[in-house]
């Protein structure tokens, strides 16, 4: 199958991309340059990723006491991926940038996404850069977002600690002034940084001539003590080769040390270490501790880290939406070739008669669609998220402001919601193929194992759930939940004129009354742990509505289509998920309107 289809249609059709073109930073753009770059990213993607992403999961990176070895494939890949000008696509043309639609960029990135997520592109080189675009000073970005830009540099941002996870107020990754002088560096505030950081993808490897860490750290007081909490984090540049002011290396490494890599179920072939800061393997100037130079405001990182991490949880939900995609397009075509069993409605005794193929029983049809609806609902929410950074960007004042909540309340669900359910997607694909599925002669159990990191990395189900409930739809009096309310409104308005399409809207408006009433109940007490007891059920209710939303919205569309197998096949799935799926909410929704506590008050010893 070609994924081109799909997304022309939800980036043309559906979204109006190429109505972005009227906009002044846009305005040298056409559907001529768009779908160029989509045609580039497809192209690299069939030929340098596709190919190989048996090969990188087979041949995981080693480390030979020196250095980290990774497939002449990943390099390959990684230098065709920067030399397509994709790194810097969404930056000011006197930066080296294509000023491209963000939605465009997307777009195109899930191209590698699907062709192999565990050789990677450049998701966190990127958000590193525009971390610092956004909040490092003149030099800072000089010196290291550009070289990431121009593929030179790559990126990555340290947060996990051993002991810590999750939980970055517990992190004691300390950083002390690197001498008297240290505040007048051109590079910045510059600090010298002792401690572990776990998790850290792309953390080492020889694919780019330096590798720029995005630390957070915390600072001693003037008693020598770390301050409790987030309040006291800072965020520090820590290359892994110390540069001069024009950003050329020095040819002295950075007292960072490789201590060992992460052996995982899937993403084989990203790099992923557990690395140590400051432990004195490569002395600075003699001493040890890692140099770092400060971005932004002592104790104000976590707040410029959430430029990156926000980036993060959508290119997250993305590589989740591609992988189950892949899946689907792999248990589709295997479903229409093998044949298995005879019709049913010839009573299915007759040996003599010829099988059907597998695509023709009823079971596999409802695992087909439900892969189709999980997987293409997902992309469309992703490229509609995409949609909104562009408003919040271009847009004016109040459509930016608009996108910018709507934003802070969907990126919980662009995260979780694909990784939960094109997991699922990718779990129906082994079904589809049965015992072969199984093996490592299919590629869909690589795509599982790939796929079960992303409801993990970048902030599991229950800090999601956490994040949408206790924040998001609460910030600034619910304004986000009562913009978003809105347009799902407006949306069911529009279907209801539709006759096909009128039950589902009505399906849909119910299931927004429930989550409304959910969100009431679930605080009607003002306690947080009885609101919060049933995070991620709300969350799934949440999400399993969004995407009902994003259906119709699509089905909409679809219904104008020229294509009838692709009207047909749309607009199936969206008839799947309103009746499949959205009446699952009904059980999530229960628990959190009850603010039930059976597992929030289970004592330890009842394990």
């Amino acid at each position: 199958m070609n994924l081109r289809p799909t997304i022309d249609f939800l980036l043309h059709d559906w979204l109006g991309a190429e109505s972005l073109n009227q906009r002044e930073r846009f305005a040298d753009h056409s559907r001529e340059t768009f779908d160029a770059v989509l045609d580039t990213c497809e192209r690299i993607a069939r030929e340098k990723y596709a190919p190989f992403n048996r090969l990188v999961d087979t041949q995981e990176p080693h480390f030979d006491g020196e250095r980290v070895i990774l497939p002449q494939a990943t390099h390959d890949a990684q230098k065709a991926y920067a030399e397509s000008g994709m790194l810097s696509a969404a930056q000011d043309y006197d930066k080296g940038g294509m000023q491209l639609p963000y939605t465009v960029e997307a777009a195109a990135n899930a191209f590698f996404a699907m062709a192999s997520v565990s050789i990677g592109s450049g998701m966190l080189t990127t958000g590193n850069a525009n971390l610092l675009m956004k909040h490092g000073t003149a030099a800072q970005q000089r010196v290291f977002a550009l070289n990431e830009f121009n593929g030179r540099f790559s990126g990555t941002m340290c947060l996990s600690e051993p002991q810590a996870g999750s939980s970055l107020s517990d992190v004691v990754t300390r950083a002390v002034p690197d001498g008297d002088g240290f505040e007048a560096d051109p590079l910045g505030p510059r600090y010298r940084l002792r401690g572990n950081k776990m998790w850290i993808s792309a953390g080492e490897h020889e694919l780019t001539e330096n590798i720029i860490h995005l630390v957070l750290a915390k600072i001693p007081d003037e008693h020598g003590k770390l301050i409790a909490g987030v309040k006291g984090i800072s965020l520090f540049i820590v290359p892994k080769k110390l540069v001069d002011t024009e950003g050329q290396l020095t040819g002295e490494r950075n007292d960072v040390a490789l201590a060992g890599l992460n052996h995982k179920c899937g993403w084989r072939g990203t790099t992923n270490t557990l690395l140590n800061f400051g432990e004195g393997k490569y002395p600075v100037r003699g001493e040890a501790g890692a140099v770092g130079y400060l971005v932004g405001q002592p104790g104000r990182g976590l707040q410029c880290m959430f430029h990156m991490m926000n980036e993060a949880r959508i290119g997250v939900g993305m590589a989740a939406t591609m992988l189950g995609m892949a899946g689907y397009h792999a248990s589709l075509d295997y479903a229409k070739n093998r044949p298995q069993g005879r019709p049913v409605a010839a009573g299915g005794k007759d040996a003599a008669a010829p099988q059907v193929r597998i695509i023709e029983h009823a079971d596999v049809k409802r695992m087909l669609l439900a892969q189709k609806s999980y997987c293409e609902g997902a992309l469309a929410l992703e490229l509609y998220c995409a949609r909104l950074v562009d408003e919040q960007h271009t847009g004016g004042t109040q459509a930016a402001d608009d996108a910018r909540l709507l934003l802070e309340v969907l990126t919980p669900i662009a995260k979780s919601w694909p990784s939960e359910w094109c997991l699922e997607a990718n779990s129906l694909a082994i079904q589809v193929h049965g015992g072969y599925g199984y093996t490592r002669d299919f590629p869909v159990e690589q795509y599982w194992r790939d796929n079960r990191l992303n409801m993990i990395h970048e902030g599991t189900h229950g800090i999601q759930g956490m994040d949408l409930l206790g924040r998001k739809v609460l910030m600034e009096n619910g304004k986000g939940l009562q913009l978003l309310a809105g347009r799902i409104n407006a949306t069911i308005e529009r279907g209801i004129q539709v006759p096909e399409l009128a039950a589902h809207a009505n399906a849909l408006g119910q299931a927004l009354a429930q989550v409304g009433a959910a969100t009431k109940a679930a605080w009607a007490t003002a306690n947080p742990t009885e609101a919060l007891a049933n995070a991620v059920p709300y969350l799934q209710a949440f999400g399993h509505t969004v995407l009902a939303w994003i259906w119709l919205d699509v089905a909409l569309t679809a219904r104008h289509s020229s294509e009838s197998n692709a009207r047909t096949g749309r607009l199936a799935a969206a008839r799947f998920f309103f009746h499949y799926e959205l009446p699952k909410i009904g059980a999530w929704l229960q628990v959190v309107r009850d603010r039930d506590l059976t597992c929030s008050e289970l004592p330890e010893a009842a394990f």
